[in-house]
This record gives C-alpha cells, structure tokens and sequence, in this order.
C-alpha cells in the first residue's frame, strides 16, 4: 500500500474518531461555537503535521507514522511534562494564554501553606463569600463554621469556592494581600505569562498558559497536603444549616482509582471550557498532563486517558 494510502487511511479513522467524540451529548452550557470552530482548525492543523511527519518518516509502517504525530484531541491546549527533568514530551498550542478557573486554587493552596497560619483555627463564612460574578452556588451556607484545614480540604478535593475564598479572606493583609502573594508565587515559579485577581478562579481573567500550568504543578507537589487533598474522595462537613454535607473528588479519574495519581485539579467556567491538571506516572516516571479548554467534562477526560496510553505506547516505539 503506498504512503498516501497509508495516510489517508489514518486520517480517516482520526477523523471519524473525533467524529464519534464530538457526537457525544453534552450539556448545552459546555458548548461554545467560536470554540468548536477554533478545535476544528487545530484538528486540521495537526492533519497537517502527520503529513509532515510521513514525510519525514517515509519508510516508517502507518502506527509509528500515527504515534510521531500524536493525538488528536478536544482541549484546545495540551502537554505532557516530565516532572523531574521538565522534559516537554508532547505538546499542543502550550503556550497560548487561557483562563485556567479552579486550577488557581492550587495556587492559592500554596499561598495558605506558606503564610503558616494555624490550621485549626476557626473561620466563619460570611456574605462576602458569596458569589457576585458567576453566581455560582455553594453547599457551605452562611454562618458555617470550619477550621482552616477543613476548609482548605473541601476548597482542593471538591473545588468549593466559598472555602476558598475564605481562607484568602483571612490571611494576614486581607484578600489583596492574597491576591498580590499568588502573583509573587506565580514569579517565583517562572511562570511568566500568568496573572491572578482572586483565589477561586472564578474570574476569567486568572489566566495562564500549559506551559506555566505545568510548573504549577511541580510547585504544588512539594506541598504534601496539596498531593493529599487533591485526591482524597470523601469528606463531610457540618453546616450551619443544620446539614452534613457529603463531598467527593471533582476529578472522575480519582473517582475511578485506575491511575496512580499524586495531584490533579479540575477547573470549568464557560471562558475557560473543561480544563485539567494532573500528576501522574508513566514507566515510573512522575509526569504531568495538563488539559486546557475542553467541550465537556467526559471529552476532558478523555484526552487525559488518550495522552497517558500515548505516552505510554511512545515507550516502545
């Protein structure tokens, strides 16, 4: 068979796969036009690069040709990093700036640990955690109490914003103080095109690239409550509604316990689609995936699944 057919082959199958992902339903608030439009273009941009590849490879069987070209995937901004050499070992439009929602959380974990507050401490959720600009909903009503290791367990396992919030609220300087110390954390961990203005991620306008993503995600795993939060699967809280609210993992794929999985975070508000961060192993190496700008909570974790069994498979070529 030649090349052309070889390659034609592929790009068939690729297509009619993304074709069977993008048929998946999903909820119509997951959905944004000028986004599809965008991932469309992406795709047959890397059409092109497997073309690319063909030719460089030319003498190479249609898997390897398919494996050196990688994924087609639905996040508009992908990578795998090694985590212990920083070894780039696949990437996806990683250097393209784009609002990162909850993921600020964990760099407003980072903050909380290192003011050195205690961690018992009670702290009271007030009006002012309210949601003014999503008007997103919380299960922590007003007046409930918890400590500041409660809080900061819930704020990273389930992704409450209102835990959050809360924790900046009471560092030492008030919310700017906060706001300023996640910018100063951003610098010191080089990643250069990320901005912070509040702690949950609700602002659109905390923004970041793959790329910086990826060293938040190294800096975040020298903190050993942040790695055992953000895979814990249960906890349950008293409200002062006279409720115990019971919480689970954001994150499907620690829901599902098939990875080995040392940190994650996810994050959605409609500017920033589905978007993921993990730390995970491959070959026992730690590695870390980060998904940016997703159709949809199962097409987020999708890629994730897709870049693990591709990176693995790289292994043996």
């Amino acid at each position: 068979m030649s090349r052309f057919s070889c390659f034609r082959r592929w790009q068939c199958l690729s297509l009619l796969g993304a074709s069977l992902m993008m048929a998946v339903p999903v909820m119509a608030d997951d959905l944004d036009v000028l986004g599809q439009f965008i991932e469309q273009k992406q795709q047959a941009d890397q059409a092109g690069s497997v073309n690319s590849v063909i030719n460089q490879y030319p003498d190479s069987d249609l898997e390897v040709q398919a494996q050196l070209a990688g994924p087609l995937l639905s996040s508009q901004s992908a990578l795998i990093m090694n985590n212990q050499t920083g070894e780039i070992l696949y990437e996806k439009n990683i250097n393209q700036v784009r609002s990162i929602a909850s993921i600020s959380k964990l760099m407003s974990a980072m903050v909380v640990l290192d003011a050195k507050q205690n961690m018992n401490e009670q702290i009271t959720v007030t009006p002012a955690e309210i949601d003014r600009l999503k008007n997103s909903s919380s299960r922590l009503s007003i007046g409930t109490v918890l400590s500041r290791r409660d809080m900061l367990h819930i704020g990273l396992m389930s992704s409450e914003n209102r835990a959050i919030h809360a924790l900046a609220r009471t560092y030492p300087g008030g919310m700017p103080s906060f706001v300023a110390a996640m910018n100063r954390k951003a610098a010191d961990l080089g990643m250069t095109n990320a901005r912070f203005f509040e702690p949950t991620g609700l602002d659109p306008r905390n923004q970041a690239t793959a790329r910086d993503l990826a060293l938040l995600v190294r800096g975040a795993s020298k903190y050993p409550l942040i790695r055992q939060y953000t895979t814990d699967n249960y906890a349950e809280v008293y409200t002062s509604n006279g409720k115990v609210e019971k919480y689970r993992n954001s994150n499907a794929l620690v829901r599902e316990g098939s990875w080995p999985i040392a940190l994650q975070k996810t994050g959605y508000i409609r500017e920033a689609g589905k978007s993921m961060v993990v730390l995970t192993s491959i070959q026992n190496q730690p590695v870390t995936i980060v998904l940016l700008n997703s159709s949809s909570s199962l097409n987020r974790v999708n890629d994730a699944r897709t870049l693990r069994s591709w990176a693995i498979r790289q292994q043996s070529l």
